[in-house]
């Protein structure tokens, strides 16, 4: 009886250690397991590499306090699910006054990745209001900004939303051929979306804007959704497509209002009917349900590769809130956060109850 006690004891003490006691306000994550790369995979892991070397899978986040628990989870399914997960480097783009690099660098110690401030005032003057407040954050602005800053040498980039779970390998994501020489951008198309929702009246009555924007582009425009894409940042740069979307983000503050929902539509002006078509496996987007009711949604049908929570609900608020979806407990298996109350409310109050439950 007294060795079984001195085993719980030492098993508390090595389950405490790996635990990661990082304040990113108020949340706490645990740290993930390590992955490793498989024969066949990059010899240099990205944590060491040059951040040029040709070896690598670059993927592009932002990290924001309220959904820096999305991010973590979502870092965590991609390294999980990749083939060479220590060839994944990744470019954090945050607002200037935040410190959320640490946070990750707890949680993933052996992860390569950069972080870059981004400023407020490059779009302050540049933001209409908006159908809802969190659509007017400067930091949902920022994926304009990665052709400038991100190195260079990086000619392309997977930008993903922190609501996104991978469960597949992103490398084949990473690898989507632009066939096209106009295509800058790759992204799923629903083609059965009424895109015309997207623009405001005055928009298709204007004889100078309207459906003549969209002619002498390779197919009829199709609505595709931001928060998954593969980018040609070569193609970006030379055709300096960031000032070509500020152009219509001037347009809609300085002349006529000709769209409501913040960043999305001027991305979409510049770029739809152009877009390289990916399988819509890469893109369960919705799962957040309804903007306005927050109702739960299903997998579309076909495969998955990758889920998005797209929409007003998040899956880590629903489970707080005990009211989950039933794919937000698929989302709960990667969640790295600690509960704190939840621990102190455990026997011993040393350890995520999940933890000493999966050690046990």
């Amino acid at each position: 009886m007294i060795m079984m006690m001195d085993n719980k004891a030492a098993l508390l003490v090595f389950l405490a250690a790996a635990v990661v006691a990082v304040s990113a306000g108020e949340a706490r994550f645990a740290e993930a397991p390590q992955y490793r790369n498989g024969k066949g995979c990059p010899i240099t892991p990205a944590a060491s590499a040059s951040v040029c070397d040709p070896g690598l899978v670059h993927i592009a986040m932002t990290l924001d306090a309220h959904y820096l628990r999305g991010s973590m989870a979502a870092i965590y399914s991609l390294l999980k699910h990749a083939s060479c997960p220590e060839s994944l480097f990744f470019h954090f783009v945050v607002t200037a006054d935040a410190h959320l690099g640490h946070a990750v660098a707890a949680s993933f110690p052996s992860l390569g990745f950069e972080i870059y401030p981004f400023r407020a005032e490059a779009v302050a003057g540049l933001i209409s209001a908006s159908v809802r407040a969190e659509l007017e954050e400067p930091l949902n602005y920022a994926r304009n900004h990665l052709g400038d800053l991100l190195p260079p040498c990086v000619h392309r980039a997977v930008y993903l939303d922190s609501d996104v779970l991978a469960v597949d390998d992103v490398r084949r994501l990473w690898e989507t051929p632009l066939l096209h020489e106009s295509a800058v951008v790759a992204a799923p198309e629903y083609c059965h979306a009424n895109f015309s929702l997207y623009f405001t009246p005055a928009f298709w009555s204007d004889q100078e804007l309207g459906a003549r924007v969209f002619a002498g582009r390779r197919r009829p425009p199709c609505y595709f959704n931001t928060g998954v894409m593969v980018i040609d940042l070569g193609r970006w740069r030379a055709g300096d497509y960031r000032r070509r979307i500020e152009r219509w983000m001037e347009i809609h503050k300085e002349e006529k209002r000709i769209y409501e929902l913040g960043s999305l539509p001027p991305f979409l002006l510049v770029f739809v009917g152009d877009v390289e078509a990916i399988d819509h496996r890469w893109n369960q987007h919705g799962l957040g349900g309804d903007k306005v009711h927050g109702s739960c949604r299903p997998l579309h049908h076909g495969p998955v590769s990758l889920m998005h929570w797209s929409g007003k609900g998040k899956p880590w608020d629903r489970l707080d809130a005990g009211t989950p979806c039933p794919l937000d407990h698929t989302w709960k298996h990667y969640d790295l956060y600690i509960d704190d109350a939840a621990a102190a409310s455990s026997p011993g109050g040393q350890c995520p109850s999940s933890i000493l439950a999966a050690a046990w």
